[in-house]
């Protein structure tokens, strides 16, 4: 086991018991606001070299913007004979990794998974240029034509969903099915949260705390288990290496993607079979800190939103699951890797 895992839980424990008595579900006080759990941990460089991933990866060499860039990605083969390929698309604060129980259940299922971490994320290239969906898109598409891959499914989950919606119009051809799993950009942002300029966006990314960073991710998740340590840790230990200004930077360009790309009039032209998995809790609102009161009433209604891509998208079907939040694959594996392999094995109807 890792020293810093370990190192969270002894830091914590006194303040755990009563809590982890039936599981490790974590109350936001119970972590104190001025401790560092990874004070003494080893930072990370900008693509994350030694951060372990649960499958082996590989580099694909392309470009964005004409930056030269290197996507990384896993390729794990189906157990048994293969029924198809499925293509995973990660969140915003998220890479790949966090994949890993839904590959494993998808591989068992009989899927070969590819699970790239975008330009841009996790262990791929960062290159400071503007970024765009149907960049992200056109990479991943040649990722796969370098394998050889003509057709997948795709699942995608937050902001991963965005890219996954550009993916799906940009090649109506090559994707199967979809799935949507809390994804951004069911609502367009722009017309309520009001442009940011780099610089700003910047000095708050620079400001970031363990604990700022912390209370953040506790917002996808309506329990905080002690297994989600490891998404602050990551980014902590980056934060503390000589690479954060640069990886502060991507973030923010990222930010912009996000802001000025809505996608949420492109669900109409989604001919394929959609499948929604909605966690019922999550109120997620990209940009809330900047969004006039007001409008943070009506943003990030993730049950309502839901329901209006099922109207919006002609063949979707809409699964919300209860008691979850913003990353289901994570709160619930077993449930959600059920949800996805039943939509997979249905036959696709002419």
């Amino acid at each position: 086991m890792r020293f810093f895992r370990m190192l969270a839980v002894v830091t914590i424990s006194s303040v755990l018991l009563a809590s982890c008595a039936s599981n490790e579900s974590i109350a936001p006080a119970a972590i104190p606001a001025t401790a560092s759990l990874y004070a003494n941990a080893t930072p990370l460089d900008l693509r994350l070299s030694s951060w372990p991933y649960p499958y082996s990866t590989k580099e694909f060499k392309t470009s964005l913007q004409g930056a030269p860039a290197s996507m990384v990605y896993m390729d794990v083969a189906a157990v048994g004979k293969q029924k198809g390929v499925v293509l995973l698309f990660h969140g915003k604060n998220f890479s790949s990794d966090y994949w890993a129980p839904t590959i494993a259940g998808l591989t068992q299922a009989g899927y070969r998974v590819i699970a790239p971490d975008q330009i841009g994320f996790g262990k791929s290239s960062k290159p400071n240029v503007p970024y765009h969906f149907d960049d992200l898109a056109a990479n991943t598409k040649a990722l796969l034509k370098s394998l050889g891959i003509t057709q997948v499914s795709v699942i995608a989950n937050s902001m991963g969903g965005m890219v996954g919606v550009r993916f799906a119009r940009l090649y109506p051809n090559t994707v199967q099915k979809l799935v949507l799993e809390n994804p951004l950009g069911l609502e367009d942002y722009s017309k309520d949260i009001p442009p940011q300029q780099n610089d700003n966006l910047l000095k708050l990314e620079m400001a970031q705390t363990e604990t700022s960073y912390r209370r953040f991710l506790q917002t996808y998740f309506p329990s905080w288990q002690l297994s989600y340590e490891k998404f602050v840790e990551v980014y902590v230990r980056v934060q503390k290496g000589p690479d954060y200004p640069a990886y502060a930077m991507t973030s923010v360009l990222t930010y912009q993607m996000i802001a000025e790309k809505p996608v949420v009039h492109d669900l109409p032209q989604l001919k394929m079979p959609v499948l929604l998995v909605i966690g019922q809790k999550d109120r997620t609102v990209f940009g809330r800190r900047f969004a006039p009161p007001e409008a943070v009433k009506t943003l990030g209604n993730f049950p309502e939103l839901g329901k209006k891509a099922q109207a919006a998208i002609p063949n979707a079907k809409l699964v919300p699951i209860d008691n979850v939040g913003h990353v289901p694959h994570v709160e619930v594996p077993d449930l959600f890797v059920t949800t996805v392999v039943q939509f997979l094995n249905q036959p696709i109807k002419n």
